[in-house]
């Protein structure tokens, strides 16, 4: 049995892929220090035969080595990051010391461990769309060969990590491969983000707030297809090389929000006075589209998304509908005030 290591599995993107693994027969070893959107509840009804939790930081760079040397991973999911854009706008230091020098720190682990072993570790580094910037032209895509043009202090940490990331191929030839995705929805995420605030603000009759006019456009995947393509990324992925992971389908904010209270409005028979979108101030530097080529992972290693998104966003408001305990284990402080102002 392959034992593997995820970190940030305590997250959204994370948690889903823990128990997407689980069933693949995997042993994990989930490695989270449980920040603020690092949840146990997110993982609180898996099968503990074949899992592990360890509370720890990337960048704890002693404590992972012992990590390593104990459990001999054949892979690592790298999903420890600092993720939300607002939040990088208040504060990027976060995003410095977990995407940068966390990573750093994991990669000089890795780099050890396997100069000492026959069975090198394998690393899938999850970055983000957001490094390629703002694609303003409605008939381009950025592929794999796309420049990096980062808006953000957090997408400009994605865009420094995947540089080491790559810079360690290179020089030591460390085995590693790097996953681009586009914007995920799906259980477990936390509303601090888009699909489940709304979620969140209709369930509680509270008003929508979108940034700016709502036409800030983005390519939605749903977290399950995203991990069944981080699997198969650890099994054929191409050491050195960038995959991006998308649906190839853009929707605006207001169009996605429309869509959400369409969905709701069927399922809960009546929404709260209070429920309405409102336009709010928009953040800064907020780029207005982001979309991904994925034709690389569709035809080399053939993936493709699978649920289609009134589908998965279904899934997606019956698991918050559900689990609304998930609401009640949250500091409602790090996910109802707002942020990303300061400029």
């Amino acid at each position: 049995m392959k034992k593997i290591i995820v970190t940030g599995g305590c997250g959204f993107i994370g948690s889903n892929l823990i128990q997407y693994l689980l069933k693949k027969k995997y042993f994990i070893i989930n490695i989270d220090k449980l920040s603020y959107s690092g949840n146990l509840y997110n993982l609180k009804n898996i099968d503990k035969k074949k899992y592990i939790f360890i509370k720890s930081d990337i960048g704890d760079k002693k404590k992972m080595s012992s990590i390593l040397n104990k459990y001999k991973p054949k892979i690592i999911f790298n999903l420890a990051a600092e993720t939300h854009v607002d939040r990088s706008i208040d504060s990027p230091k976060p995003f410095i010391d977990s995407n940068v020098k966390g990573v750093f720190n994991l990669l000089e682990v890795i780099r050890n461990y396997n100069k000492g072993s026959m069975n090198k570790i394998k690393l899938i580094h999850i970055s983000t769309d957001e490094v390629y910037g703002d694609i303003v032209n409605k008939s381009k895509r950025a592929d794999e060969n796309y420049p990096y043009k980062p808006s953000s202090p957090y997408a400009a940490s994605k865009a420094c990590s995947d540089h080491l990331v790559k810079s360690y191929v290179r020089t030591y030839n460390l085995p590693a491969v790097i996953s681009n995705c586009s914007n995920n929805y799906g259980p477990k995420q936390f509303p601090e983000k888009l699909i489940p605030k709304l979620i969140f603000n209709i369930l509680n009759n509270k008003p929508l707030p979108i940034y700016g006019k709502g036409l800030n456009s983005r390519e939605w995947i749903f977290v399950e297809d995203h991990c069944k393509a981080l699997e198969i990324l650890a099994r054929k992925g191409k050491i050195g090389e960038n995959y991006n992971i998308g649906t190839n389908f853009n929707l605006t904010n207001i169009e996605i929000t429309k869509l959400i209270l369409k969905i709701m409005k069927k399922k809960l028979k009546n929404l709260g006075e209070k429920v309405k979108i409102i336009f709010v101030k928009d953040r800064p530097g907020h780029d207005m589209r982001y979309a991904l080529n994925s034709k690389k992972i569709q035809k080399k290693l053939k993936w493709k998304a699978q649920t289609q998104l009134i589908e998965g966003l279904s899934k997606t408001i019956d698991w918050y509908m559900n689990n609304q305990n998930f609401f009640k284990s949250l500091s409602k402080n790090e996910h109802v005030k707002r942020i990303g102002l300061k400029i």
